[in-house]
């Protein structure tokens, strides 16, 4: 097998804002492995919550060698491998992680679903992302999301009401809240959730700082709404920290460190009653498509990172008014259209 990786820059549509940050562009490293003619493609999306970046990435890809190994059918011995290299590199290891996935699946002929003997369903539908912005701004996000059927809206700032209530003079489509840490005092917190249980709002995420679990607690027991944590999972040891704390878990490749993980983490959040949601950095389709194949698992659906980016490197899964189409493969299903 032959490793090959390179630098790339995503291109946002939009300046992409959060309560934590604001961004034009989001840093990855492209992944690609080459077996008998075939070749698998991986991806590691670095925003910065991360705390990882290019040169970290690189460096990490600097010290595989899969050279030792003949065929990626031994999967999972190059991916317990690729683990103990180092510890952490979860966004570097995701792109190995999902390059030996679609060059298994391209090997086998068969989607990657079907690889994981996960049940194709119907009906699955994205939510489309809406950053923190001005008023004229989010009315013309609105327009673009027209085809999608659940929104994603960010909070965090002390305009959060005025933000919900404009949306509500544009829209009634259901929503998620996402908050990313934003929210500081859980009296506060409360007070927006009992509003937002009015305002047709499914869930929110990451209201309160990662590390306040203690507070998170107290929400989380009053809220009438689903509390899902974000920021405060990185990794499967961490479902058991806070399984009696949230109501469910966004579980992302880039975190989890690829499909592998992903997928049990998905298995073992059930095992503890959380429900889960599967999600996405901004990323091309490349990354987003891997997280596609796991989606069937999931109660909920925020895979539109390739949506907000203008130079996608790869097609792969599509979005029409709203529902996900899963590509059949081989592998992933996805296509390089540049460099």
């Amino acid at each position: 097998m032959k490793l090959t990786y390179y630098p790339y820059t995503l291109e946002l549509k939009q300046r992409f804002t959060i309560s934590l940050h604001s961004r034009l562009t989001t840093p990855a490293v492209m992944v690609e492995i080459e077996q008998d003619g075939l070749t698998g493609y991986g991806e590691a999306s670095l925003p910065p919550y991360l705390y990882e970046n290019q040169q970290s990435v690189i460096s990490f890809l600097n010290k595989v060698d899969l050279k030792q190994f003949e065929r990626s059918e031994n999967l999972y011995a190059i991916l317990q491998y690729i683990d103990e290299i180092e510890e952490g590199n979860n966004a570097a290891k995701a792109a190995i992680d999902i390059a030996l996935h679609d060059l298994a699946g391209k090997i086998l002929g068969v989607p990657l679903y079907k690889f994981l003997n996960i049940p194709k369903r119907d009906g699955l539908y994205s939510s489309y992302t809406i950053g923190i912005t001005e008023e004229e701004s989010l009315k013309q996000k609105i327009k673009e999301a027209l085809e999608f059927k659940i929104l994603k809206v960010k909070l965090g700032t002390e305009d959060d009401r005025k933000i919900i209530k404009l949306i509500r003079s544009l829209t009634n489509k259901s929503f998620y809240v996402d908050v990313n840490q934003g929210w500081k005092d859980k009296y506060f917190a409360l007070d927006m959730i009992l509003f937002l249980q009015e305002q047709n709002v499914i869930l929110v995420e990451q209201p309160l700082p990662m590390l306040n679990l203690e507070d998170t607690a107290w929400l989380a027991e009053r809220s009438p709404l689903p509390i899902i944590a974000d920021e405060a999972v990185q990794n499967l040891d961490d479902l058991e920290i806070i399984k009696n704390i949230y109501s469910g878990v966004n579980i992302k490749l880039m975190k989890a460190g690829g499909i592998n993980k992903a997928y049990r983490m998905i298995l073992k959040a059930k095992q503890l009653n959380l429900k889960v949601i599967i999600g996405c950095m901004t990323e091309t389709s490349c990354a987003v498509t891997a997280a596609s194949h796991l989606s069937s698992l999931a109660d909920w659906i925020d895979l539109d990172g390739a949506e907000l980016i203008s130079n996608n490197l790869f097609s792969g899964m599509k979005i029409y008014d709203g529902k996900i189409i899963i590509p059949e493969g081989p592998g992933l299903g996805v296509k390089k259209l540049r460099i």
